[in-house]
C-alpha cells in the first residue's frame, strides 16, 4: 500500500534535520537556463542501469522487512528496561512512604498491579509511536516519543490514584519510572550505535527515487548525503530532460545517480529498481495533479510517496501541515529570541556555567600551573571578539601559544593553510602553539574560561562560534544572522567537525541553529561536544 506523507529531508548529524517539505507543485526557484538540458535517446542506457539494481538487496531493505525486524528488537528492548524498572519497585522499600498494599514485596495484588503497570508502559509506547519507522535511528523524535509516551501514563496514574482514592504505591513514580526510563533510553542509544554501523555498512537502508528538475535533484541529493545516518539511499532519479553529461558506459547522471527515466516513467521506474520511497522535489514541471495521479500508480507497490521542497533548515518543531481545501498548507514559526525564550536560555546558561565552573576548578589549577611554568607570558590570553547585535567583547582562554603570537600571524597567513577555510584562518601544524598548548588545544580545555565570559553575559553555553571583528567584515547577509544570538563556547560547527568544516558549512549550521534553537538542542550539544573532545577530531 502506497502511502504519500510529509517527511524531512535529513542531514546534519543525528539532532539537526533541514525540512524541506510544502505541497506538490510548488516552486520557489524557476529553472535557470543553463540547467536546460537537452533530451537524448538513453532509453536502453536506463534500462542497463535499472538491471543492475540488486534486486535481492532492494527485498531485503523493504520497511516490512528490515523496519518490523528492528521495530521488534526494539520492542523487546523496551519489555527488558520496563521490566528492569520493575523489578526495582520490589526490591526496594521506602518504609515511610509505602502503601498498604506494597509493604510486601510478594502480595499477589502488588505483583498483579505492576505487571498491568508493565503492560499499559509497553502500549502507551506503541500508540505514542515510539518504534515509528520513520523516526528511529535518526534525529530526537524518538527520544521525545519515549519520554512522551512514559510521562503521559504514569501521570494518568497518579491522577487515577488522586481521584479515586486507590492510593497506589509511590514507589512506581519514585522508582519504576525512572529506572525503566533511563534503562529505555540507554537501550534505544545502543540500538541507534547499532544501526549506524549497519548503514555504514551498506544495510538496513531505504533506497530512494528523486523525481524533479535537475536542480532540485541535485539539492536533495547533496542533502541526502549530509544524514548518511538517516537511512536514506538514492539509487536513480526522473527528470524532465535528460543531462548532456554521459558516462563511459552511455547513463545520464546528476552527481553520481543515474537518471533512470523522466516524468512519465516514475512508477515503472520505482518497481523496475525496487525504491522503497519515491521523493518528489519542488519542480513546476510536475503539478498537483501529476502528484495524485503518481500516488494512484504506486499504488500497487510497496514505495512511499514523499514530498521534499524547497524549504531548508527550518527545524521540524517550527512547521505545522494545516489542510485547505484539498492543500496541505505548510506553517512556519517564526524564530523567537526575545521575552521568556531569552530569560529560558539565559537561566540555563547562568546555572550551567556555575555548576561546570565549580567541576572544573581543579583543572584551571593545574592548566593554570603548567602554562605559566612552562612558557614565558601571561596564564590567560584575552582577545577582542563580536558578541550579540555586533557588540565587541572580550573573550578569555588559557593561553596556549607563545607570548608574541598576533605578531606572527601576518607571515603566516602569507603560506600555504592546511586547515580551517577562507574565512578563518587555521594551521594543523601551527609553529607558534606551546607544547601544553598543543594538549589543551586538542581537547579543547583552553576554552574553559569561557565559561567566565557565560556567567558576565557576553556569551552563552551554546551558540555560533564568536567571530573576530576581521572575520565580520568579510559577511555576508546569511552569516550576519549569526549575531543575533550570543556566540557560544560549543555549537553545532564544533560538533560538526570544527576547522576542517567549509566556510559554507560553518554557516550553514550556525544559522540554522540561530533559527531553531530549543533547551533540548542545547542539552543535545552539549553531550555531542563531549564526544567531540574526546575524539578530538579537527581540533588544531
Amino acid at each position: 500500500m502506497t502511502t504519500t506523507e510529509t517527511v524531512a529531508s535529513p542531514q546534519d548529524g543525528d539532532s539537526f534535520g533541514s525540512p524541506r517539505l510544502v505541497a506538490a507543485g510548488t516552486s520557489h526557484h524557476a529553472p535557470r537556463p543553463a540547467e536546460q538540458l537537452t533530451a537524448q535517446p538513453l532509453q536502453s542506457a536506463k534500462i542497463r542501469v535499472a538491471d543492475r539494481v540488486d534486486q535481492t538487496q532492494a527485498r531485503q531493505s523493504k520497511s516490512p522487512g528490515w523496519g518490523s525486524r528492528y521495530a521488534t528488537r526494539l520492542l523487546w528492548l523496551d519489555v527488558l528496561a520496563v521490566m528492569w524498572g520493575a523489578a526495582g519497585v520490589h526490591m526496594v522499600r521506602f518504609d515511610l512512604m509505602t502503601s498498604e498494599l506494597a509493604r510486601h514485596s510478594t502480595n499477589p495484588r502488588y505483583i498483579a498491579l505492576t505487571a498491568l503497570l508493565v503492560v499499559a508502559w509497553i502500549v502507551a509506547l506503541t500508540w505514542g509511536d515510539s518504534r515509528d519507522i520513520r523516526t528511529i535511528g535518526h534525529g530526537a523524535d524518538e527520544y521525545k516519543r519515549v519520554i512522551n509516551s512514559t510521562l503521559a501514563l504514569f501521570g494518568a496514574v497518579a491522577i487515577c490514584s488522586y481521584l479515586f482514592r486507590l492510593n497506589l504505591p509511590r514507589s512506581y513514580l519514585l522508582i519504576m519510572m525512572p529506572a525503566g526510563l533511563l534503562a529505555m533510553l540507554a537501550g534505544r542509544l545502543l540500538a541507534r550505535r547499532w544501526l549506524h554501523a549497519a548503514r555504514a555498512r551498506g544495510h538496513y537502508l531505504a533506497d530512494v527515487l528523486v523525481v524533479g528538475s535537475v536542480r532540485t535533484v541535485r539539492d536533495l541529493i547533496v542533502d541526502l548525503k549530509r544524514a548518511p545516518f538517516a537511512g536514506f539511499r538514492v539509487v536513480g532519479a526522473c527528470v524532465e530532460t535528460h543531462s548532456s553529461a554521459i558516462d563511459p558506459d552511455g547513463v545520464s547522471r546528476i552527481d553520481g545517480v543515474p537518471i533512470l527515466g523522466g516524468f512519465d516513467d516514475v512508477a515503472a521506474v520505482a518497481r523496475r529498481c525496487g525504491a522503497h520511497t519515491v521523493a518528489v522535489t519542488a519542480t513546476d514541471s510536475f503539478d498537483r495533479s501529476a502528484v495524485r495521479r503518481l500516488s494512484w500508480e504506486l499504488e500497487k507497490t510497496d514505495a512511499a510517496l514523499v514530498l521534499a521542497p524547497a524549504l531548508t533548515n527550518i527545524a521540524g518543531p517550527r512547521i505545522h501541515t494545516q489542510p485547505v481545501a484539498g492543500l496541505p498548507l505548510i506553517h512556519v514559526d517564526r524564530p523567537t529570541y526575545e521575552g521568556a525564550t531569552r530569560i529560558l536560555k539565559k537561566s540555563f546558561d547562568l546555572v550551567g556555567a556555575s555548576v561546570l565552573l565549580l567541576l572544573f576548578s581543579p583543572v584551571f589549577f593545574a592548566i593554570a600551573l603548567a602554562v605559566k611554568f612552562t612558557s614565558p607570558g601571561s596564564i590567560f590570553f584575552l582577545q577582542d571578539r563580536v558578541g550579540l547585535n555586533g557588540e565587541t567583547f572580550r573573550m578569555i582562554k588559557f593561553r596556549s601559544m607563545v607570548r608574541d603570537a598576533e605578531s606572527k600571524l601576518a607571515a603566516l597567513r602569507a603560506q600555504s593553510q592546511d586547515a580551517g577555510n577562507t574565512v578563518l584562518f587555521k594551521q594543523k601544524n601551527d609553529a607558534r602553539v606551546t607544547k601544553v598548548g598543543k594538549f589543551i588545544r586538542r581537547f579543547s580545555i583552553d576554552e574553559l574560561p569561557q565559561l567566565v565570559n557565560v556567567l558576565k553575559g557576553d556569551m552563552s553555553l551554546v551558540g555560533p562560534r564568536p567571530p573576530l571583528r576581521a572575520e565580520v567584515d568579510k559577511y555576508e547577509d546569511d552569516a550576519k544572522l549569526r549575531l543575533l544570538v550570543k556566540p557560544g563556547m560549543t555549537g553545532l560547527w564544533q560538533v560538526s567537525g570544527r576547522s576542517d568544516l567549509s566556510w559554507e558549512d560553518t554557516v550553514r549550521l550556525d544559522v540554522y541553529y540561530v533559527e531553531n534553537w530549543s533547551i533540548a538542542s542545547d542539552l543535545m550539544i552539549l553531550w555531542r561536544t563531549a564526544k567531540a573532545v574526546v575524539s578530538s577530531a579537527g581540533a588544531y
